[in-house]
């Protein structure tokens, strides 16, 4: 994330919450970030220097007057002028970041070799919170290349308990006691 979008993402993160809308603003961010994500020919488009910045705005409010809060419209129609609209992304995840750390909540993503059942999640999911007594956000994935067990990322900390990890080790260890 560069210094611009978390600037940029934070300000808009302490105007939602000053006027309690950073849930509203929070879920409206993610949907326009990934609509423009999936969209590389129009974020292009208002990329293009050659269109003024006046009808590229215009374009911005056509598409999304009504469907966002004028905070979100506002924002990108910002990006768009500093010719940062690229950066929406990060500041999208610059917002989240400053939303989790004000209410609590910690990011995890468990990482397995076939897909968690939604009673496997659950209890993961309720685990994680006991032990960190923090609300959890979790997310899962699906990585063949773990072979088995799980492998949790807790915003920046890894815990691997992985068949991968497990053989990598003892693998290690038997290179050590040949040598």
């Amino acid at each position: 994330m560069t210094e611009t979008a978390r600037m940029y993402g934070g300000s808009l993160y302490d105007l939602a919450a000053e006027e309690g809308l950073d849930e509203r603003i929070l879920g409206e961010l993610d949907g326009v970030t990934a609509l423009l994500n999936g969209d590389a020919e129009y974020l292009h488009l208002l990329s293009i220097p050659s269109i003024p910045k006046k009808e590229r705005c215009a374009l911005l409010d056509e598409a999304f007057r009504g469907q966002v809060h004028l905070y979100v419209l506002n924002f990108m129609k910002l990006l768009c002028e500093k010719g940062a609209l690229r950066e929406l992304p990060g500041c999208a995840r610059a917002y989240r970041l400053r939303y989790n750390e004000a209410h609590g909540i910690l990011e995890a993503t468990a990482v397995s070799a076939v897909p968690l059942t939604a009673e496997q999640t659950r209890r993961l999911h309720e685990k994680l919170e006991k032990v960190t007594g923090r609300h959890i956000d979790l997310k899962t994935k699906v990585e063949p290349a773990v072979l088995g067990g799980i492998r949790l990322d807790i915003e920046g900390t890894e815990l691997d308990g992985t068949v991968r990890s497990r053989l990598a080790g003892l693998r290690s260890s038997i290179a050590a006691a040949t040598l």
